[in-house]
């Protein structure tokens, strides 16, 4: 039997949802999602585990991954309980559930704790360039493989047990019997997934946002490619060179398009933006625009006179490591990916 839990609405306000007891079950947020089908109802489902407190029911549905927030059905709710919001906050919390560390929950509902986590980062920074004597040479190797290793180290210790928990609670512990071939025959669900969240294209008229979504994970994922692997900051090679200045330039064109519909609320999807909605997007665009800036000034043989600016960009770097992918938005992209690749085994078993 469900364990319902009667504050877990006031609980999901806390990650951004609106009231959703508004919703009187007419069934219009279904018919109009495009994503919806017999067998997968989107989202008056989730809206009416929400509204009961069936945190156990939520947790063992992918269905708030498998949502990708056109704002179709919040436009069209006769209530104003904007569903498509839910979905959204819902996700947050999921993100705070799979997350072992607790400091997911604690940062999306704390907008002083997470700016005291940025300062206190940023201040780590500074500390260690003055331990450095300033020293860019010294400084920028141990920047470089502060990326290597924080990646791995993030993966490993954070984000791969929190992908194990949200497994757990997909398929363990509701005993779905996967059979273990499928386990390796799916992973190409997984790559396709996470590489082109091409999902997305079955909403209407989000073609363009996909587009925008795909041009943006390519680049980022081949900058940092750049970067921590070919060592764009050292590199000479012209190709690698320009590769990097192009790759910079998609993420903050880009991320420039998604911070000014944000600004301008001109799509549902931004028109409720949360702090850490805006927090994704910013790094994001100050990760691309510094690194562009950062080799810049070492082609232009001025960065030595401008250690500031390579600081600049470290403290962004430490950051969007340190808070923004283990802790933040950035896991959506991740949980969403497996998301599709637990649905395939769940059809397999």
């Amino acid at each position: 039997m469900a364990t319902i839990n009667p504050e877990f609405g006031e609980e999901l306000k806390k990650y951004g949802a609106f009231d959703f007891n508004a919703c009187y079950n007419c069934g219009t947020c279904t018919a109009i999602c495009s994503l919806s089908t017999e067998d997968d109802s989107f989202p008056r489902e989730m809206v009416r585990l929400s509204v009961l407190g069936d945190e156990e029911g939520i947790q063992g549905s992918l269905k708030p991954w498998l949502c990708y927030y056109c704002g179709e059905c919040s436009t069209h709710c006769p209530q104003v309980a904007n569903p498509g919001e839910l979905m959204m906050s819902l996700r947050r919390w999921l993100t705070s559930v799979y997350d072992w560390t607790g400091l997911s929950g604690l940062l999306y509902k704390s907008l002083p704790l997470t700016l005291l986590a940025f300062v206190l980062t940023a201040v780590a920074v500074i500390l260690f360039a003055v331990s450095e004597n300033f020293n860019l040479s010294a400084i920028m190797h141990v920047g470089h493989y502060f990326e290597m290793i924080a990646i791995g180290s993030v993966f490993t210790i954070i984000l791969l047990p929190n992908i194990v928990r949200m497994w757990w609670l997909i398929i363990g512990k509701p005993k779905v019997k996967v059979p273990v071939k499928s386990y390796f025959t799916a992973i190409g669900e997984l790559v396709v997934h996470m590489f082109t969240q091409k999902r997305a294209l079955g909403c209407d008229d989000n073609q363009f946002r996909w587009f925008e979504h795909f041009v943006l994970v390519i680049g980022y994922l081949t900058l940092l490619f750049t970067t921590v692997f070919l060592d764009w900051f050292s590199a000479t090679n012209m190709f690698v060179i320009g590769l990097g200045y192009v790759e910079s330039i998609i993420i903050f064109l880009v991320t420039i398009d998604f911070v000014s519909s944000r600004i301008r609320k001109s799509k549902e999807v931004s028109s409720h933006s949360q702090p850490s909605d805006w927090f994704f997007v910013i790094w994001l665009l100050l990760m691309g625009l510094t690194a562009f800036i950062v080799r810049l000034f070492i082609d232009l043989d001025i960065l030595e006179q401008n250690i500031w600016m390579y600081l600049f960009h470290m403290v962004v770097l430490v950051q969007w490591a340190l808070i923004i992918v283990p802790f933040g938005k950035w896991t959506h992209f991740l949980y969403r990916s497996f998301a599709m690749y637990l649905a395939k085994l769940k059809v397999e078993a």
